[in-house]
């Protein structure tokens, strides 16, 4: 790792931790032992963030492996979970035998990709084609190595509230939801300002996560695909952020924390009546109803729409550090945790959309009712929602952007601290300040 590279990752640890809460813990040390699984006994570190799925995959894999015991440690968010991973890169230790990486902070890890191994030293070639092609190509740093076996990808559709829609007179069948929501972000904020109208009630949770999707499905985001800064003097990104103002303005954002909804309640006494769902969000929405106290009958469902067509949001990778003193052995463990039949067991159980083809092509096939979402297809919905998706390219602080430049502008213009314009120059400010 070159002195450049390394000052760029101690300060991109140090700005990702501003906004960090506490860690749900740390990954333990790889330790010392056979690196093969083998007939030896042996012990698997694994980091993960959010809502996997694992845990059932995990039981599964020792009760197969009776000499490999997986200690899990699962962080709440991917902003916490970039915050642990290079904070010990920095260090120089501590990394776990297995590491999930999130889309959006995958450029930041290319910078210091030598930190992982070489996953064509363990077989991953012969894999090659089990992925969307981009997906692969994502976990390849730019000299050709692959330092990622691919997990989910995240095309999204929209949560709504069922019971929410009928009491504002709107349709709350996910066919009819689908039709009224057909079009740009301008037809959603429409029908957006009709139902805060005529229920004096939010229309989507915050405004954070509906920049994020809005960014996500523009061909080129907050980088250029060559990877140039693109947020200053891009008029398409700036026409979206008015677009988005104006309906915040006019009372439609909930003005939620990030990653908080009152602890779930909010989700269930009607707050807002929208949500932007990428496939792994799904899980995120079921526990956050069941945490605020509701449960299936609380009315949430899952349509296949998203306004704009066709955006993916996050996606992950099992990495293995250089510092594992098993790798092989977590190779094994890693790939088998992302081949297509462990895929659609993690959709079953967390919600989120596999990136390898024969998965994706079972879940759409199933059509399997979810029972919590009003008994909705949702993994042959997120099939077709997958559809001409192609991930975005992101550069090495795009997560730095989302959370911490437009993260507090939106949320200050959520809270009526600003209005739009006053938002957009404090984004910025803020991008000049923390990235340059």
């Amino acid at each position: 790792m070159n002195t450049s590279t390394r000052r760029r990752m101690l300060t991109t640890a140090a700005v990702a931790s501003v906004s960090a809460l506490a860690l749900a813990g740390c990954a333990a040390d790889g330790g010392s032992g056979s690196e093969s699984s083998g007939d030896e006994n042996v012990t698997l570190t694994i980091t993960t963030f959010g809502t996997f799925g694992y845990d059932d995959l995990y039981e599964e894999y020792e009760e197969l492996h009776p000499n490999v015991t997986i200690e899990a440690t699962n962080i709440d968010t991917g902003g916490n979970a970039r915050t642990d991973a290079f904070t010990k890169i920095a260090a120089g230790s501590g990394l776990s035998d297995i590491v999930a990486i999130e889309e959006g902070w995958l450029g930041a890890i290319m910078d210091v990709s030598d930190t992982f191994v070489d996953l064509r030293d363990y077989g991953i070639e012969d894999r090659k084609g089990d992925w969307v092609d981009w997906k692969y190509e994502q976990g390849a740093d730019a000299e050709g190595r692959v330092i990622g076996y691919g997990t989910d990808i995240g095309p999204s559709g929209i949560c709504y509230n069922g019971a929410a829609f009928e009491a504002a007179g709107l349709p709350s069948d996910r066919e009819s939801v689908a039709e009224l929501l057909d079009g740009g972000w301008e037809t959603y904020f429409e029908v957006g300002a009709d139902y805060t109208a005529k229920t004096g009630k939010a229309w989507y949770d915050h405004s954070g996560f509906v920049w994020n999707a809005m960014v996500n499905q523009l061909d080129e985001g907050y980088y250029t695909s060559d990877g140039e800064l693109n947020v200053e003097g891009n008029a398409e990104l700036q026409e979206r952020f008015e677009l988005l103002g104006a309906a915040t303005e006019g009372g439609q954002s909930a003005a939620q924390a990030a990653w908080d909804w009152n602890g779930g309640k909010s989700f269930v006494d009607g707050t807002f009546a929208t949500f932007v769902c990428p496939g792994w969000m799904l899980g995120v929405v079921q526990g956050q109803v069941e945490a605020g106290g509701g449960d299936a009958e609380t009315g949430w469902d899952f349509a296949d729409v998203f306004p704009g067509g066709a955006a993916n949001w996050g996606g992950a990778w099992l990495s293995i550090p250089e510092s594992s003193a098993h790798k092989e052995a977590a190779a094994e463990l890693a790939d088998w945790l992302t081949q297509p039949e462990q895929q659609v067991k993690q959709s079953t159980a967390a919600g989120n959309f596999p990136s390898t083809t024969e998965a994706q092509e079972t879940l759409a096939a199933d059509a399997a009712p979810n029972a919590f979402f009003n008994d909705a297809p949702t993994g042959s919905i997120l099939a077709e929602r997958a559809k001409g998706v192609v991930a975005q390219f992101k550069g090495a602080d795009d997560s730095i952007i989302q959370e911490n430049v437009f993260g507090p502008a939106l949320s200050a213009l959520d809270r009526g601290e600003t209005d739009t314009q006053g938002a957009w120059d404090q984004a910025v400010k803020l991008l000049n300040e923390l990235v340059g």
